[in-house]
């Protein structure tokens, strides 16, 4: 699955937000009207993204008296598994270089420090 979840365009994870959003099964009615609102994909785009989700093994479509989606892979399971790639690619798997790198740039403020801190400190057993 790890290189099947690599392998999800930006196109297609707009979709799986969707879905994951949805909290049940949706029609390809229900994935158009809400894609129409943040996307100018017309109905055999979004045909083409599920078609390609299904056979990635990461959506599954499901016949009843039409064709129901539902994700296959948890939003948790995605970032997981893209968050480690990153950390791989960019940091060679080094966690500590990825906030090391975060810290240098400025990019976290003293309330994201601190709630870091607190993270470290539940995660090392101290309260």
């Amino acid at each position: 699955m790890k290189s099947v979840v690599s392998k999800i365009t930006n196109s297609e994870l707009e979709v799986m937000r969707l879905l994951w959003s949805s909290k049940k099964e949706l029609t390809i009615s229900d994935i158009r009207k809400s894609l129409e609102k943040s996307s100018e994909w017309d109905s055999s785009t979004i045909k083409t993204l599920l078609r390609r989700l299904c056979e990635k093994g990461v959506v599954e479509a499901i016949k009843k008296e039409m064709y129901y989606y539902k994700p296959l892979v948890s939003e948790s399971e995605y970032k997981e598994y893209s968050t480690q790639s990153l950390i791989d690619k960019l940091y060679s798997g080094s966690a500590k270089k990825l906030v090391a790198s975060l810290l240098g740039s400025k990019k976290l403020d003293e309330s994201d420090i601190k709630e870091l801190r607190d993270l470290f400190k539940v995660g090392d057993g101290h309260e």
